[in-house]
């Protein structure tokens, strides 16, 4: 052993071979937009081995893989959850006391369906009136004709009652438009639109294919509609500032969203798109319940002919609607729509009691082509479209192709390839 003096280290300085990490992790909850960069999480290692190293500008050396050092075999992509959103849990008419109560009620059924037909018409003509002569699109419609649709409004409580809603529970109220000229809600069936019709009368954001439904083409054009192509850039920008636009003046009515952007089965709120929170107004959330036993009343992945019959031979339906308290942006969230649209999220999921996840439309697109293709189990291929467009900048429509071309190899009943196959 070699022999100490007074100056010598206690400890002797490590092998050469032994990696020295140094980690430095960033917080960047509250960080503005302009310092995002410089604030996101950063892992610097300076690691002495040569073993899948590489230099960086400064001349330190920096494995490929950050987490080397904990034996990690590298990155990974998450699993996908999971939850499907999608599923209509009572698809089939099953079981002897649905069966007896479809029958008990198809004589209530047909008076049931001659209500709606006949609030449908009626609608439709007071719609047609306060439409007519009436040019000027770009700017609030005139009070007169706005009095004229309490007709078609009366005629959607109408069309709920018809539909099963005898009675609506309500939680909260709404806020003053002047407070919340923009309400979110989830989306679950497509009784919600009626609903806020008759309770709100709101501008609302739907699809430019919504224009060509008979009767409803013509009562959402009263409402003022916000037409956006999902699958357009420049529609999609177009209709984010007129939403900003109309939100900013109070003559206009407030604007409604469903930011999800398509119906789930209510059991999880999916992403959502930004049109709601560019504007950085204060927004109101509204969320929808269906309390249910026999018969799921999600729109899912089912027929609407099938739905509405369903709905037409039920005793009664519920519904509970809840007002949320409004949510205010931050600053920093005024400038981060992501941020605003996370945290509207998050009051809304809560709410519900629901998990949240990635799966967008697109995810429902890919399931609607698998089973378009026959596929045995076509839930299986949902991705979470959300995380994918932003790991991998993979259209919606770019992977229905991809799937398209993969289900054309004929994978096994599991969704596998051999070798051969390939």
């Amino acid at each position: 052993m070699a022999e100490l003096d007074i100056t010598s280290p206690l400890l002797s300085s490590p092998s050469s071979y032994q990696p020295q990490t140094v980690l430095t992790v960033h917080d960047y909850q509250d960080s503005e937009p302009s310092n995002l960069q410089s604030s996101l999480p950063t892992t610097v290692l300076h690691q002495n081995h040569n073993h899948g190293r590489t230099r960086n500008e400064n001349g330190h050396h920096s494995s490929p893989n950050p987490y080397e050092f904990l034996r990690s075999g590298g990155f990974s992509v998450p699993a996908s959850t999971t939850v499907d959103p999608f599923r209509n849990e009572t698809p089939f008419i099953s079981g002897i006391y649905e069966v007896i109560k479809i029958v008990l009620c198809l004589p209530i059924a047909l008076a049931r369906l001659v209500l709606f037909g006949a609030s449908l018409v009626v609608g439709y003509m007071a719609t047609k009136v306060a439409l007519a002569g009436w040019r000027d699109k770009q700017n609030p419609m005139p009070k007169w004709r706005c009095r004229l649709m309490w007709v078609t409004r009366v005629c959607a409580r109408f069309i709920l009652f018809s539909f099963g809603y005898h009675w609506i529970r309500r939680k909260g109220k709404p806020a003053p438009r002047e407070i919340a000229p923009v309400v979110v809600s989830n989306h679950v069936s497509y009784i919600e639109p009626i609903f806020y019709f008759y309770e709100l009368f709101p501008t609302i954001v739907a699809s430019e294919s919504h224009d060509s439904i008979p009767f409803v083409g013509t009562i959402i054009r009263a409402m003022q509609v916000i037409y956006v192509n999902r699958f357009s850039p420049t529609s999609r920008k177009n209709a984010a500032n007129e939403i900003k636009r109309r939100a900013s003046c109070n003559v206009f009515p407030r604007v409604l969203l469903f930011p999800e952007g398509t119906t789930t089965n209510g059991k999880a709120l999916i992403s959502f798109q930004l049109g709601a929170f560019i504007a950085g107004h204060p927004i109101q959330p509204i969320i929808v319940r269906y309390p249910h036993v026999h018969f799921d009343q999600s729109w899912g992945f089912i027929s609407l002919p099938k739905l509405m019959f369903r709905m037409f031979t039920q005793f009664h339906n519920f519904m509970e609607v809840e007002y949320l308290p409004l949510i205010m942006p931050s600053d920093h969230q005024k400038q981060n729509a992501v941020r605003f649209a996370e945290r509207t999220g998050r009051a809304m999921a809560s709410a519900l009691n629901v998990v949240q996840t990635s799966h967008s439309y697109g995810d429902l697109m890919l399931l609607m082509k698998a089973a378009q293709l026959q596929q045995e189990k076509p839930w299986i291929y949902m991705v979470e479209m959300a995380r994918i467009e932003s790991l991998y900048h993979i259209s919606s429509l770019e992977a229905v192709d991809f799937l398209d071309k993969f289900l054309s190899m004929n994978p096994d009943p599991s969704s596998y390839l051999d070798q051969l196959m390939f």
